[in-house]
């Protein structure tokens, strides 16, 4: 994937969300579930650092497979500041690659790896984290995104 791809996705609100309609630079990460400690901690992280995104021009979007209406409770419970957005589908993960085996405790199943994406303002892709430790990963995500 070198280019931002074109997949919609669910707002918050129920509404359409097109990757491609959104503005440049942008982040998109991917997160296994709602209100599960890393995912809250990763949420709150980049929530934390909204207005530093949103100085440096980028837009910022997290993306799991719940619902909106949990997105919406998720947002509440934690007053994130942060866009979510629905991939119940999966056709978002299928385009970026975050629909993976996963294993714990020796059982195996298919789930979100959590990973991250920025695309500068051509739309190419400028830099993916994968398999993403929460601890500093928003702040990092910052620089790259300053440094475009």
């Amino acid at each position: 994937m070198d280019t931002l791809p074109d997949v919609t996705l669910t707002a918050i609100d129920g509404q359409p969300l097109r990757l491609k309609d959104q503005p440049l630079p942008l982040v998109v990460y991917f997160y296994p579930k709602d209100d599960t400690a890393g995912c809250t901690r990763e949420a709150q992280d980049f929530s934390a650092m909204a207005g530093e995104f949103a100085s440096a021009g980028v837009v910022v979007i997290g993306v799991s497979k719940d619902p909106p209406a949990k997105h919406e409770k998720f947002v509440a419970k934690y007053d994130l500041a942060v866009a979510l957005a629905s991939d119940e589908d999966g056709s978002a993960c299928e385009a970026f690659g975050t629909w993976v085996e996963k294993s714990m405790y020796g059982r195996r199943y298919m789930g979100i790896e959590r990973a991250t994406f920025l695309f500068g303002r051509d739309g190419q892709l400028a830099r993916a984290w994968r398999k993403v430790k929460v601890p500093g990963h928003a702040a990092e995500v910052l620089a790259a995104a300053r440094a475009l």
